[in-house]
């Protein structure tokens, strides 16, 4: 497992949601749980306001978007199987995560 690895989500709201997206720091891969995001079918949310806290991306063909507010941590035995990797795109998976923790109000 390495940060930025999509697993295909195997909990119940699958249809909807049907993968996650590891965003955890390998310095803790010595921990039994993993923190994702789920990466959530564009179909399912209408019109995306800020396309920088929701960034979209397509896996095995399906766009999916990045919905930080969902963040959650997961048992390793709980994660689906690995089916891509978003390295490529981990600055805009980070910038969103800073978007979601800013102290920008406070």
């Amino acid at each position: 497992m390495a940060q930025f690895d999509v697993h295909r989500n195997t909990g119940k709201s699958r249809d909807d949601i049907p993968y996650v997206v590891l965003v955890q720091s390998s310095l803790f891969d010595g921990y039994r749980r993993r923190v994702v995001v789920p990466l959530v079918r564009k179909s399912t949310l209408g019109k995306i306001s800020n396309a920088r806290f929701n960034p979209a991306f397509k896996i095995e063909g399906i766009t999916v978007v990045l919905h930080p507010l969902e963040i959650v941590s997961v048992p390793i035995d709980r994660l689906g199987e690995s089916v891509a990797s978003l390295a490529h795109e981990g600055g805009r998976i980070m910038d969103a995560l800073d978007e979601l923790l800013t102290r920008a109000w406070g």
